[in-house]
C-alpha cells in the first residue's frame, strides 16, 4: 500500500488552524499558530500570515533573534525545494512513498513532532531528547539515558507504524525536523566510528569482510575473516561500486540524508545543521513550547570529526574516487548548501 508523501496530503487540503494566539508567540511559551494554507507554522509560513513584517526581519510577538532563525530557516527550506525541482528526475525517482521509507521519522504525539533521524548527526542526543519528550514524565535529564538505550527501536515509536490515513494526518500537521552535516565530514566519521573501534564487530563482520573480499588483492585469511582492518580507500572503493547498490541499499550510518528522510517528499519545517546544532535544536525545542524547561545537552566530544581530519582522509583518495563519490553524495551537498570541499581534486 502507498501513501500520499506530505506535499501531496499537504497541497490538496489545508491544514487547520493552531488553538494558540499570536499572543503567545515567543520563546518557550507555545508553538506559533499553523497558516491555514501551508505546511509550516507562524515563523515560518511567508505570505500567507498577514501579521508577519519581512521588511526589517522583525515578527510581532517573537524576540529579533527568533525573528532571524526564523528567515534563515525558511532560506534553508527554499534551497531544499530548488534543489528538487532542479533534479527531479535525481531527486523524485518515485512518486510516492511506502510506510517502508518512513523508518527514521520519530513520532512525538504529545508535542506533535516528526523527527528524521540521521546517523552521525547527533541523533543519539535527539533521541534522548524525544524520549524526555514521550516519556511523560518517565525522563527529565536526557544525558542520563544511555546512549545504547537511546537506539533501542521500541523506545520510540516511528512513522511507519501508523495507519496510511494517520500517516498523512500527521504528515500535514504536525511540524516535520532533521538535522544534517557536510556529507564528507559524516561519512568520514561513519568509517572512524564503525571501522577503527575495535568493539564495532558486527560492522566488522557484515561489512568489513565484504568489502576486504572486493576490494583488497591478495588479503590474507585472517583479514578475510575478522574484515577489521579496512582501509578508506577500500571504503571509498565499495560505496562507488555500482555492485553495492545494486545487492543492497546503503547502511543508515552512510545512506544519504535524502534518501533517509526524503526531502523532496516530505516538507520539513525545520532543517538544522550540525555546524549550528545547539542553536538550532534550541530553536526548534522553542518552537515545540518547552523551550523553558528542556534544553540540547552540551558536552564537549574531543573524538568528534573535523573538516581538518575529512581533508588527511582524502589525501590518498584518487581524483576519479573524489569525483566518483561527490556524485553518490551530490544532492546532499546541493540541498543543504554545502560548497564542494576545496580539498576536492574532481575531474
Amino acid at each position: 500500500m502507498k501513501l500520499a508523501a506530505g506535499s501531496t496530503a499537504l497541497r490538496n487540503s489545508p491544514a487547520p488552524q493552531a488553538a494558540f494566539s499570536p499572543a503567545k508567540r515567543h520563546a518557550g511559551g507555545g508553538r506559533p499558530p499553523r497558516c491555514a494554507h501551508s505546511a509550516f507554522w507562524g515563523p515560518e509560513c511567508g505570505s500567507c500570515c498577514s501579521d508577519l513584517s519581512w521588511g526589517n526581519l522583525r515578527i510581532p510577538g517573537l524576540p529579533l533573534e527568533l525573528s532571524n532563525t526564523a528567515v534563515l530557516h525558511q532560506m534553508r527550506r527554499d534551497q531544499v525545494t530548488d534543489t528538487c525541482r532542479a533534479n527531479s528526475a535525481m531527486s523524485r525517482k518515485r512518486r510516492v512513498l511506502t510506510p517502508n521509507d518512513l523508518k527514521h521519522l520519530v513520532v512525538d504525539e504529545d508535542h506533535e513532532l516528526i523527527y528524521c533521524y540521521v546517523p552521525k548527526v547527533a541523533c543519539t542526543n535527539w533521541k534522548r531528547l524525544m524520549m524526555v519528550l514521550t516519556g511523560r514524565g518517565k525522563y527529565s535529564d536526557p544525558m542520563e539515558i544511555p546512549a545504547n538505550e537511546a537506539h533501542v527501536s521500541a523506545n520510540l515509536k516511528t512513522l511507519n507504524q501508523y495507519s496510511i490515513p494517520e500517516i498523512n494526518h500527521r504528515l500535514k500537521s504536525y511540524m516535520k525536523f532533521l538535522f544534517v552535516r557536510e556529507p564528507f565530514e559524516r561519512l568520514v566519521s561513519a568509517y572512524r566510528n564503525k571501522f577503527t573501534q575495535k568493539y564495532n564487530t558486527s560492522f566488522h563482520k557484515r561489512y568489513g569482510t565484504k568489502i576486504i573480499k572486493r576490494q583488497r588483492k591478495n588479503a590474507t585469511q585472517e583479514a578475510l575473516r575478522k574484515g577489521d582492518d579496512v582501509k578508506f580507500e577500500e571504503f571509498v572503493a565499495y560505496l562507488i561500486d555500482p555492485h553495492t547498490q545494486r545487492e543492497e541499499p546503503f547502511n543508515e550510518h552512510w545512506q544519504t540524508v535524502y534518501s533517509l528522510c526524503h526531502p523532496c517528499h516530505i516538507h520539513y519545517d525545520l532543517v538544522g545543521k550540525y555546524e549550528t546544532l545547539e542553536e538550532d535544536s534550541n530553536y526548534v525545542l522553542q518552537l515545540a513550547g518547552v523551550g523553558s524547561y528542556l534544553k540540547f545537552p552540551t558536552y564537549a566530544k574531543s573524538t568528534r570529526t573535523t573538516d581538518e581530519m575529512t581533508t588527511e582522509f582524502f589525501q590518498n583518495i584518487s581524483s576519479e574516487h573524489q569525483t566518483q563519490l561527490y556524485e553518490v553524495y551530490k544532492l546532499d551537498f546541493l540541498m543543504f548548501n554545502y560548497s564542494v570541499p576545496s580539498y576536492l581534486k574532481l575531474e
